[in-house]
């Protein structure tokens, strides 16, 4: 029977994986629960593909403890109520989508319809064709449906959107909101980060193999204290990157942006240059404002560490 403590399906306790020298994960505490999506962010080789390979037992970690469902992350059980989709996938393409799904969900005790599986990744209309035939988003949202077709409690998804159009992109969001809102866990890595914004629950950012930040979107949002500034107006982006506290100054289409610590101080400024300035627009820092610079101060720090 799986045990769970207070809805934590998975978690890393002080784990340590090494590849000889090299540090991949430094001590790593991470909680995955039910009903939630967590997005695990950070540059490459923050060591995000390590953390996840020892929650599904794929690595061992050096030191630490890996619990899945309470139990070893190799244990059949615990193994049998999660699903992955990875970025790569050697799937046979001879098989028609249909009886790749049908196999896949035989390895489980209760898995969805073959039917129910291609309805929530949106599929239906691939089910009789050969998977090497179809296109790159088109296999990735098969993949999808491999994924969840065992009913999973806990489901990993790297970089499931990638080759997607916008279409397929949000009809695969609704589908994990559908997912999540059941009761299930949910770990997203992306590099969209609006992806991450639009789904995470919670974000856990990585680098150099330690969790840097970790909270709501919102609370991350909040560390950051640069905000954006758009509007038309005749003043040029040359002119206001030289004024104090404005840390970058560029066009978008025939608005100017500004970053900047000091919106209200650069907003009066605009406004006394150019009397006919229009389409003003203030708001806080996103998600990808938020992780560059989260991840620019563990670099400057790690810096000064090694100086």
């Amino acid at each position: 029977m799986l045990r769970t403590e207070q809805g934590v399906l998975a978690r890393l306790t002080q784990a340590t994986k090494s590849y000889g020298k090299v540090r991949a994960l430094d001590g790593v505490d991470l909680q995955l629960r039910g009903g939630e999506l967590l997005a695990l962010l950070g540059p490459n080789g923050a060591g995000k593909t390590t953390a996840i390979g020892l929650l599904l037992g794929l690595l061992r970690a050096d030191a630490g403890q890996v619990e899945l469902f309470g139990q070893d992350p190799q244990a059949i059980d615990a193994r049998r109520h999660i699903g992955v989709m990875l970025q790569d996938a050697a799937l046979p393409p001879t098989l028609r989508v249909g009886e790749l799904i049908r196999l896949v969900a035989s390895y489980y005790p209760s898995p969805r319809t073959v039917a129910e599986s291609a309805e929530l990744a949106g599929v239906t209309d691939l089910l009789k064709r050969p998977y090497g035939k179809l296109s790159g988003g088109q296999q990735r949202r098969v993949q999808f449906a491999l994924a969840i077709c065992g009913r999973p409690k806990l489901l990993f998804l790297d970089e499931p959107t990638v080759g997607m159009d916008i279409d397929a992109r949000r009809r695969l969001w609704d589908a994990i909101r559908h997912l999540v809102a059941e009761g299930n866990g949910v770990v997203l890595t992306t590099h969209y980060l609006e992806e991450a914004e639009a789904l995470a629950d919670r974000v856990c950012v990585m680098a150099r193999g330690k969790v840097i930040s970790e909270g709501s979107v919102d609370a991350l949002r909040a560390r950051v204290a640069m905000k954006r500034v758009r509007c038309t107006t005749r003043t040029t982006p040359a002119e206001v990157a030289q004024w104090a506290g404005v840390a970058e100054a560029t066009m978008e289409g025939d608005r100017l942006c500004v970053s900047t610590e000091a919106a209200e101080a650069v907003v009066r400024r605009l406004l006394a240059l150019d009397a006919d300035l229009s389409a003003l627009e203030v708001r806080a820092a996103g998600l990808a404002e938020a992780f560059t610079e989260l991840t620019r101060d563990d670099a400057a720090s790690s810096l000064q560490e090694a100086a």
